[in-house]
């Protein structure tokens, strides 16, 4: 009975004194043995991981020393023989054990680590893919085995690094060409799956998109932009927009592929996501800006209604969007057609006028260059065009433009916009004051 009443006792005592620590600011430091601490952070390890000299650190502060070029070991400076890390599981539960341990310190049980993928594991992959590719034989183990990448790659910016160094977008690359040759419909499931997974490794190295922009290839990919489930003509257009970025070529052969600019089209009617939008429009500004095809391109493009599109989406459009809708308005302004069109719509000048200095910089150059060519191929002696751009305050902007600064190319065009619009604002000011105030701008 004393016993149990001395060690409540001394319980409530430790109790108190406690409380009293924490009321007088007392902060009581735990200190974490030198062995679970990372050589180079030295914060306690989350995943210990031992290199080929036998040091123990943490993977996260080791791997940044070996991705910034260092091939020698940070305590001891020998060369490594291998890069590859060693998972310590011993220190890896010791650390644990010790979380448990001080828990009442407010320390945490760090999680056991996943182990990520290594080289050979990802070259083991690989194999499998080539293999079921071949001739188009196994269309059930290759979708299991890229489904398998897609999972080990969502898992870590380490695994997506260690699939890409290793080439495997050219692996996937090839195994979809191969698929390709054999039936789209019949593989559709295990092509989409290898382009969902190839979304995933952008940007693709040259190996890579050789495959993709093969005549079988790009056939398929127009096949899923135009007729493929919601996710296949995503992932297909984000692919076509990743090849056509860098290479004229790939342009040029886009655009002679049947039903490429009715696919890119009809995402831009039929939007599906923001992400896709945007990549319809980089492929068709590339397409629009590309020469000497451009001017059939462009006419296709104006057949199918494009610009009336591309005006009104852009009037509410977020920044990204409505920079590359001017962007592909630019490039279809180049043509004669081009600039009847827009001219044409009613919505024009009003818009691209309220874009300058309301969006972005690259925004107020598209806009700016699009005002500049209209008003410079306008041959009527009334002027239309040139009174509707002063009608909605061009002029004003300009000036602003033109203080607050820009771009040479853009400034030159901006003086020269000045210049034809300056002998229309006596026109202007003959307008009754009445009549502008009861203007109705559709913007």
């Amino acid at each position: 009975m004393i016993s149990t009443w001395m060690r409540r006792r001394a319980t409530r005592r430790a109790a108190e004194k406690q409380r009293l620590e924490r009321e007088n600011g007392i902060d009581m430091e735990l200190a974490i043995p030198k062995d679970f601490r990372c050589p180079i952070s030295l914060d306690l390890m989350k995943d210990p991981v031992t290199l080929s000299t036998g040091i123990t650190y943490d993977r996260e502060s080791i791997e940044k020393w070996i991705e910034a070029g260092n091939e020698t070991c940070p305590i001891t400076n020998q060369v490594l023989r291998s890069l590859e890390p060693i998972p310590n599981h011993t220190i890896r539960k010791m650390i644990q054990n010790w979380c448990v341990e001080n828990r009442s310190y407010g320390i945490e049980r760090i999680p056991t680590p996943r182990i990520p993928v290594s080289s050979v594991d990802v070259l083991e992959i690989q194999a499998n893919i080539t293999a079921a590719a071949c001739k188009g034989g196994d269309a059930v183990g290759c979708k299991n085995s890229v489904a398998k990448i897609k999972t080990l790659i969502k898992e870590s910016e380490r695994n997506k690094r260690c699939f890409v160094s290793n080439g495997t977008g050219s692996v996937l690359s090839a195994a979809f060409e191969e698929f390709s040759r054999v039936s789209f419909r019949e593989n559709a499931a295990v092509l989409e799956e290898i382009l969902s997974s190839l979304t995933l490794m952008f940007p693709l190295d040259g190996e890579a998109k050789s495959y993709l922009s093969s005549a079988t290839s790009m056939d398929c990919l127009v096949w899923f932009l135009k007729g493929g489930d919601l996710s296949g003509r995503r992932n297909a257009v984000l692919v076509i927009k990743e090849l056509v970025s860098s290479d004229k070529k790939k342009i040029d052969f886009l655009s002679a592929t049947e039903g490429a600019i009715e696919g890119l089209f009809k995402l831009i009617k039929e939007p599906i996501c923001p992400t896709a939008t945007k990549a319809s429009l980089l492929a068709i500004y590339h397409m629009v800006t590309s020469t000497p095809t451009n001017v059939k391109v462009i006419t296709k493009f104006i057949d199918m209604g494009l610009i009336s599109l591309l005006i009104e989406m852009i009037v509410d459009a977020e920044r990204s969007i409505c920079e590359k809708g001017l962007g592909v308005l630019d490039g279809i302004c180049s043509c004669d057609q081009g600039r009847e069109k827009m001219n044409d719509h009613f919505l024009t000048i009003p818009v691209l006028v309220k874009k300058i200095h309301r969006v972005s910089d690259l925004a107020t150059e598209f806009s700016v260059s699009i005002l500049w060519k209209l008003c410079k191929a306008e041959k009527r002696q009334e002027g239309g065009v040139l009174l509707e751009a002063l009608q909605v305050g061009a002029f004003q902007k300009l000036l602003l433009l033109l203080q607050v600064g820009c771009g040479e190319r853009t400034k030159e065009k901006a003086t020269e916009l000045l210049k034809m619009l300056n002998p229309h604002r006596v026109k202007l000011e003959c307008i009754d004051s009445s009549d502008l105030k009861e203007l109705k701008r559709p913007f």
